[in-house]
């Protein structure tokens, strides 16, 4: 027992550090970039909240699981925006690697059933092929946008970000786990593009 709970702690102790871990997307007031802490939490308010965008067959509570863990490989690799570098740096395979290594030592900090179970979340929500996973990815890129909107354009005007990229980068990602949400999102967003 007093291993076990060594192990949950020290995990514990460590996803602490995703707070410090700052964000290029600034709160919806614009005031300062949020850290990666607060955005998984407001990802799984976003799920709980936005549960009837989610396509049949989606668990709700599986969703919210993923969106608390998954950017925990953040705490090594940092944050990489997907419209940095005209966003080769966020799906290159070096990112993918450094992030695999990340959930290699974050996960492996917990005792095995555990880190198997949350690894195995994680796994799938890289992969987005689950209607879980895909509903999870799709609040992961709508939330950014939703701040952005109400921030005044935020990160979008920094990075050049054009409506075909949007549409390309972030839009079918959205579109592919809640249609109806792009779709609503999309109508919001294409005023702030000219």
């Amino acid at each position: 027992m007093t291993d076990r709970l060594e192990a949950q702690f020290a995990f514990l102790n460590e996803a602490d550090r995703l707070k410090s871990v700052m964000r290029a997307t600034t709160l919806v007031d614009g005031s300062r970039r949020e850290n990666s802490g607060e955005h998984s939490w407001h990802l799984a308010l976003y799920a709980l909240v936005l549960a009837d965008q989610a396509g049949p067959g989606v668990s709700i509570d599986r969703v919210i699981r993923m969106l608390l863990i998954h950017d925990l490989v953040e705490i090594d690799v940092g944050d990489v925006p997907i419209h940095s570098q005209n966003g080769q740096a966020h799906a290159s395979a070096a990112t993918q690697a450094a992030e695999a290594r990340a959930a290699d030592r974050i996960f492996g900090l917990l005792p095995g059933d555990l880190a198997s179970d949350l690894r195995a979340l994680w796994e799938e929500f890289e992969a987005a092929e689950t209607p879980d996973a895909r509903f999870a990815k799709s609040l992961d890129r709508v939330q950014p946008v939703m701040a952005n909107l109400m921030s005044g354009g935020g990160t979008w005007a920094s990075y050049n970000v054009t409506f075909d990229q949007l549409e390309t980068r972030v839009g079918s990602r959205i579109a592919r786990g809640a249609p109806a949400l792009w779709d609503w999102v999309r109508e919001k967003a294409r005023p702030w593009f000219g």
